[in-house]
């Protein structure tokens, strides 16, 4: 099974690569149905894959310009609050309420991936110079941080959406500037979870490499994709993973 596991974490860091998100959202059901790994473990360790691929995969976002730091870091910072907030209060959630929960984010994702954004992305050039309002900045920032601590999930797929319809950012820099906060909202959340959690890290370690490279080559075919294909094939697998994940959580909670 740890072929597979390493083989289907490519997949997460190519998806963080062209999509600037989507990583935990592979990784805890691959960490729990393929690797065997305990759901709160899982959400742990997804924490640190993901925020080390992230990193990675902005290396290459931030060399063509596609990353905002400004808005990035104060976006990140209000995430990091939330992260670790949500971390810390999942110490009391069961872990099973936490996968249906996760569930959830994963079908609320797809259908919003499905029906895409109303009107065509912003010119390249459009928000160049624009930075979000930072009361805003700072809820959205919060909101999804606290998501991501909970049920490591949901990061760069709320992240893209409320850069791009609130600050205006063109998709290519919504994504790259989204890494950005992924990093730095996934350390924190990681933070959070250490405090009750104990991670295999020999485990996350060997995931965490081989989405490092599935990252690289993400970057590289970053705006060689047409973005609306790839953002429906996606949607409909992340649909698909979301109702496996509801129906194996309600045959574990019937058992």
């Amino acid at each position: 099974m740890l072929w597979l596991t390493l083989a289907l974490a490519l997949l997460i860091g190519v998806a963080l690569g062209l999509l600037g998100g989507g990583g935990s959202i592979l990784a805890v059901p691959l960490l729990v149905y393929v690797a065997g790994v305990d759901p709160k473990q899982a959400i742990a360790m997804s924490l640190f894959i993901v925020g080390v691929t992230s990193v990675t995969a902005m290396i290459s976002h931030a060399r063509g310009g596609r990353v905002r730091w400004r808005t990035g870091v104060v976006f990140g910072l209000a995430a990091m609050a939330g992260a670790y907030a949500g971390g810390r209060l999942a110490e009391f959630i069961p872990g099973t309420v936490l996968l249906v929960a996760f569930a959830l984010m994963m079908l609320a994702t797809a259908v919003a991936m499905l029906r895409g954004r109303r009107g065509g992305d912003p010119d390249e050039g459009a928000g160049a110079d624009r930075n979000l309002p930072i009361v805003k900045v700072l809820l959205e920032g919060a909101v999804v941080g606290l998501v991501t601590g909970l049920v490591g999930a949901g990061g760069g797929f709320l992240v893209v959406p409320a850069l791009v319809l609130l600050g205006g950012l063109p998709m290519s820099v919504a994504v790259g500037t989204s890494l950005l906060v992924i990093a730095m909202k996934s350390f924190a959340g990681l933070a959070g979870y250490l405090a009750s959690v104990q991670i295999d890290w020999s485990l996350a370690l060997a995931v965490t490499a081989a989405a490092v490279v599935g990252s690289i080559v993400g970057g590289v075919l970053a705006g060689k994709v047409p973005q609306a294909a790839l953002r429906k094939g996606f949607g409909w697998f992340v649909l698909v993973m979301g109702v496996v994940v509801l129906a194996e959580t309600g045959v574990q909670f019937v058992s």
